[in-house]
């Protein structure tokens, strides 16, 4: 097992979450555009991602796989699969 330098990984944990946070920034500017609530779902989802990147840095949790943080990445992908259904459903 190899040691990762934690300013390295807080370093790239906030290059992600800055990413995460601009592809909800997208989203919302097609939400805006079209009203359409599965791109605010979308741009939700990707907030909780970015959060997910950001709690182990700020809370000192050495493995994202370890405590809660590993529910926000899960209630993200809960809200993009709950989001496709219900836009799916609405059509038909």
């Amino acid at each position: 097992m190899t040691h990762i330098d934690p300013v390295l990984a807080a370093f790239v944990a906030g290059a992600l979450g800055l990413g995460f946070l601009a592809v909800a920034l997208f989203f919302l500017k097609f939400w805006r555009r079209t009203g359409d609530g599965l791109f605010a779902a979308f741009a939700a989802a990707f907030v909780l991602l970015a959060a997910n990147q950001a709690a182990p840095v700020l809370f000192g949790i050495p493995s994202e796989n370890q405590g809660y943080v590993y529910l926000l990445r899960l209630a993200a992908f809960i809200l993009i699969i709950a989001a496709v259904v219900w836009k799916n459903l609405r059509r038909g």
